[in-house]
């Protein structure tokens, strides 16, 4: 079985999860796979000491990512005690606050280039130098030598080269269509866990999570991609679908949730085109319609909306 990791490296709940992920998989035919979460997704791109960061109010926020039912305080205080007992020692504690999307793209990258073996060594190195070292995970010579450490010779030159920025962004999309709210999450089958659970815990969720069910990549992104925008977030759904518009442009439901997605991100021009050409093709869909004269009144083109929204609303009393 495969168990994924939704997880922020700079979050000290997925150090310490990692350990009892190990603990609990002992014995056990898995193997584990490292999916990016942002905690603290404002982080400046030059990294500021942690102590000063402590003092910016976003920084609290970001940390309830970690630890929702904790505020800030106790869960720094609660992790370092945590972190103690499972083993890391009384110098556990990060030196920086520090940008963590170049790590996740290493890290996505290892697992692309050497498969899980390698991301977890990967993985294992970036957070041992954040929270025991206490380097700078930003720093890109930081990043070049912690992909040597671990085996990954070429990880230093792909981050160079800017690989994995698209993946991980869409990896970070992916996990908030799937509802990961937390650091981390373990997904197993078709089940979530949320927070650094018990070994016990873990295993007990591995043992009997149900097997999920496989869909075609197609079908999950556009699954995602309705996710997101129910979600409120037009432009993430849009960055998923960008791959289903150039592949199946025709496709009606496609166009539907991109118009969709259009108008609610206020693209109104792309939302009036995609939308014309569904109420072209099918001149009974109320809701195309009803979307179009929205459109149409938003552009302020009140006497062509009229004819679509009264029509509209005599094929579907709902939108009168």
């Amino acid at each position: 079985m495969r168990i994924e990791i939704w997880a922020d490296v700079v979050c000290g709940w997925a150090y310490i999860g990692k350990r009892r992920v190990e603990r609990a998989l002992e014995g056990l035919d898995a193997e584990v796979v490292w999916r990016p979460f942002r905690i603290d997704p404002m982080a400046p791109a030059q990294a500021v000491p942690h102590e000063e960061a402590m003092a910016d109010p976003t920084v609290d926020a970001a940390l309830r990512r970690c630890a929702p039912d904790l505020t800030p305080g106790e869960n720094r205080v609660r992790v370092a005690l945590v972190a103690a007992e499972e083993g890391f020692g009384w110098t556990w504690g990060p030196a920086w606050r520090a940008d963590s999307h170049d790590a996740h793209r290493l890290i996505a990258l290892a697992l692309e280039h050497g498969g899980p073996g390698l991301q977890d060594a990967v993985a294992e190195r970036v957070m041992k130098a954040h929270f025991l070292d206490r380097l700078d995970i930003s720093d890109r010579a930081t990043l070049h030598r912690l992909a040597a450490d671990a085996g990954f010779a070429g990880g230093g030159a792909l981050l160079d080269a800017g690989a994995g920025d698209e993946l991980v962004r869409e990896l970070l999309l992916k996990g908030k269509a799937m509802g990961v709210r937390t650091s981390p999450t373990i997904v197993a089958g078709s089940e979530a866990l949320a927070g650094a659970q018990s070994a016990e815990v873990i295993r007990e969720f591995v043992l009997a999570a149900r097997p999920a069910r496989r869909l075609p990549e197609e079908v999950e992104r556009y699954r995602h991609a309705e996710s997101l925008l129910d979600q409120r977030d037009p432009l993430g759904a849009l960055a998923l679908l960008r791959p289903l518009l150039d592949a199946h442009g025709d496709d009606r439901n496609v166009l539907m949730l991109a118009g969709r997605c259009y108008y609610l991100s206020a693209q109104l021009g792309r939302a009036r085109a995609v939308l014309e050409r569904l109420v072209a093709a099918t001149p009974d869909d109320a809701y195309a319609r009803h979307l179009l004269g929205r459109t149409l009144q938003r552009q302020g083109h009140a006497e062509e909306a009229g004819p679509h929204l009264r029509m509209a609303a005599v094929m579907a009393p709902e939108y009168a």
